[in-house]
């Protein structure tokens, strides 16, 4: 009893529910050792008691982070406090890094009287005399409900989910008590709270202040979906760059009206031999990948002086091209790092011009402490390795003297690296300008990954925001009765909170400079998160809840101040109200085809109208089998051929043939597959035009399929036996195809004509009524 208490108190799980009717205890062990990765010690009774006794005992008059949302109510944490009590919000400078510069916050100051049953709230303005420019904002409440006894918000679920208030089921903010009358809110951004009550007690807590919903995409988008490095022009080194997606964008945008489109995560990777190719795996997820540069269009390459070295570098990166194009090999992203390592060495001796060497300098300002981090990270696994905890001891603290003395040493490289960063970004930059500029109401969807690799740049330089020694996943469940083991170190909610998650803040500000919208892997994890106990299988994990209001909170701010749109990727297992919680605050879910089924009833796949609105609709993903492999069924004889069935293979075409036979004839009732059974082409295209006949504000469109690729990007399950994350766009014979190829191809605009809005009818002149 007493850890199960101690564990709900640190928001660990002690049993879950797989299903509605099936409840699964969480062993001792597991939760010991989760306990040990937040810092608290459960090792023996003695132990657990001590900590409970602790916990139990102390007192804070407010949590460590404070969320407000404008136009709503006061969270328990600011409403219960005693009667009389000061508040004091300190607003945070009105240029926050990576923003432009605003008008300073106005001083808020103001005086309140206890609230009577008669009268209720009064807040009396102070003189101008009594605010000085730049002086918080302060505030005494009047009586209210007490909080609880931790002085936070009793908002979550067991599961860490926010309870559905009102109509936010539907999508539209619920109908909640304005906040009390002698609160001046204060405006949006991440500020400091000091409180003072009657009795002299003290507490200071970061306060993010929130609009109530990102901002939202246009109505009934279309766009597509690729993974980048798969997409390959005539004018690439061995994979798809930011110039292929700038010039995909441009074409998606002006030829077919498309309004977006969605590429993988281009985070950092760890560099290795071989680099894990997976996206979801990166060293850093705050800065991009210069392996994604486009070479030719950085200004500087072209008065690059040793041209012969760089015209040599050029034809190997042809051959590498030619050699996945047209014989058989795979993406070989070392290889193509290697080639535009070299050409980049020479590009950043050319001395930038003044207006370009003060950009980089606002660069580096804007980016600060963290980009040095990650540059000099870069520049030491240069010397000793991309695992930094095989360094020498002194350089795995990233604060130490041993680590300035190395900064020092290596500054070129450091240079060189932040170099790299501002370059990337600038390209970012310049593909969604190619976007918005070929009339995208969206852009470029940048992706978020769930976590980063455990010996990456982020986990040196963060190294206490992280949960050491654990790694994330997920519960078995119907799909995986093993559960899952992603391999990837957790944030640990406790210090997210004490610093006021700006670690959190820093990574999404850098995402979303140059977005259209943020897909956010995994999206459930700002709720809770399946932590695997390092050395253990997956089955003897368990949930660890985060703050969902804090993480919803800086999520809608961020988004807010980049204009933004949000998708979040909700697939497998949801806990109770996140969906609606979700929607409450305006985040797009996602829905596939092949899931849409009425699981509460009969099982059937869903009508159009039946579908969510707010949502991103697609046949599939980058983990699913590409739409023509789900209708032919090649995805099923792909795993037995690898062994990953886990019934005969006759049993597993037997069900898919049925699941796909009962949506072919969903279309077929809806006359949107007029050319009948046996045509593929046609069933893409009436998959698609099924798609846009749901409700959805975005409809996705997989670009493998616009050619009939038949070829899965990523097959979850396996490593070494399928070549994940390494695969060029192909035709449904498996040979790749280009760029140039794929926006040519009559197979793709046979598809998207079906995604066109139609036209009025139009009556001949002579019939039209004046």
């Amino acid at each position: 009893m007493g850890l199960s208490r101690l564990a709900a108190l640190h928001g660990v799980a002690t049993s879950y529910s797989p299903s509605p009717d099936v409840t699964v205890s969480v062993p001792d062990d597991t939760v010991i050792a989760v306990l040990a990765a937040l810092g608290v010690d459960a090792g023996t009774p003695a132990d657990v008691r001590k900590c409970l006794a602790a916990a139990e005992s102390r007192s804070r008059l407010l949590p460590p982070t404070v969320v407000v949302w404008a136009g709503e109510s006061l969270p328990s944490a600011l409403a219960g406090l005693p009667p009389g009590s000061t508040v004091t919000v300190e607003p945070e400078p009105s240029d926050p890094p990576g923003h432009p510069a605003g008008r300073p916050p106005a001083p808020l100051s103001m005086r309140a009287r206890a609230a009577s049953p008669a009268t209720g709230a009064r807040a009396e303005a102070a003189p101008a005399s009594c605010a000085p420019a730049g002086s918080p904002a302060s505030c005494a409440p009047a009586g209210s409900p007490a909080a609880d006894a931790s002085g936070t918000a009793p908002a979550e679920t067991a599961g860490g989910a926010v309870p559905p208030r009102g109509d936010e089921a539907a999508g539209a903010p619920a109908t909640a008590p304005a906040p009390p009358a002698w609160w001046i809110p204060p405006p949006h951004g991440v500020h400091r709270v000091h409180v003072r009550t009657p009795d002299n007690r003290r507490a200071t807590a970061t306060l993010v202040a929130a609009p109530p919903r990102v901002p939202q995409p246009p109505e009934r988008t279309h766009g597509f979906l690729v993974q980048l490095y798969s997409l390959l022009s005539a004018r690439s080194w061995g994979m798809g760059d930011l110039g292929d997606l700038a010039d995909l964008a441009t074409w998606a945008g002006r030829s077919v009206g498309s309004g977006f489109v969605q590429v993988n995560p281009l985070h950092a990777a760890v560099p290795g031999k071989p680099t894990d190719p997976s996206p979801y795996r990166p060293s850093s997820r705050r800065f991009p990948d210069p392996v994604h540069l486009h070479v030719e269009s950085i200004p500087e390459y072209g008065h690059v002086r040793d041209r012969a070295t760089l015209d040599d570098l050029r034809q190997d990166a042809a051959a590498l091209s030619e050699a996945v194009l047209n014989k058989g090999a795979l993406i070989d992203r070392d290889a193509v790092w290697e080639l535009k390592r070299q050409a980049l060495e020479l590009v950043v001796r050319v001395p930038l011009t003044p207006g370009r060497r003060a950009d980089y300098c606002d660069f580096l300002a804007e980016q600060g402490q963290a980009l040095e981090d990650h540059a000099l990270w870069c520049a030491l696994a240069e010397v000793h390795g991309p695992d930094w905890h095989t360094w020498p001891e002194a350089l795995r603290d990233p604060r130490s003297a041993g680590t300035a003395r190395a900064r020092s040493e290596l500054l070129d490289r450091v240079d060189f690296h932040c170099r790299l960063a501002w370059l990337t970004a600038g390209q970012l930059a310049a593909a969604q300008r190619a976007a918005e500029d070929a009339g995208m109401g969206v852009g470029i969807v940048h992706d978020l990954a769930v976590g980063v690799h455990p010996a990456g740049a982020d986990t040196w330089s963060q190294q206490e925001a992280f949960a050491h020694g654990m790694s994330v996943g997920a519960p078995p469940d119907a799909f995986n009765a093993r559960g899952q083991d992603w391999g990837l170190p957790p944030w640990r909610p406790d210090v997210l909170a004490a610093t006021g998650y700006a670690a959190y803040r820093g990574l999404l500000r850098g995402l979303l400079a140059h977005a259209g919208a943020l897909r956010i892997d995994h999206v459930m994890g700002l709720f809770r998160l399946w932590w695997v106990p390092e050395g253990r299988p997956p089955t003897d994990g368990t949930y660890v809840a985060y703050d969902a209001e804090a993480m919803l909170a800086v999520l809608v701010l961020e988004a807010h101040r980049a204009g933004t749109s949000v998708v979040g990727e909700d697939l497998g297992t949801v806990a109770p109200g996140v969906r609606e919680a979700l929607a409450r605050r305006g985040v797009l879910g996602t829905s596939v085809l092949w899931f849409e089924r009425d699981w509460e009833g009969d099982g059937r796949p869903l009508a159009p109208e039946e579908w969510r609105r707010d949502c991103l609709a697609t046949a599939t993903t980058h983990d699913l089998p590409s739409t023509a492999a789900r209708l032919t069924g090649d995805h099923v004889t792909l795993r037995h051929r690898l062994g990953l069935l886990t019934r005969s293979l006759e049993e597993e075409l037997t069900a898919d043939l049925t699941d796909t036979a009962e949506w072919l004839a969903l279309l077929a009732r809806l006359r949107m597959l007029p050319e009948g059974d046996g045509d593929e082409e046609a069933a893409v295209r009436a998959v698609h035009r099924f798609l846009r006949r749901t409700p959805a504000r975005m409809t996705g469109v997989w670009l493998p399929d616009t050619v009939g690729d038949r070829r899965p990007q990523n097959l979850p399950g396996t490593w070494d036996q399928y070549p994940n994350w390494r695969l060029p766009i192909a035709d449904p014979e498996g040979h790749p195809v280009t760029l140039e190829e794929i926006t040519a191809s009559p197979r793709l605009h046979a598809l998207m004509e079906v995604l066109r809005p139609r036209k009025p009818r139009t009556a001949p002149p002579g019939e039209r009524r004046p």
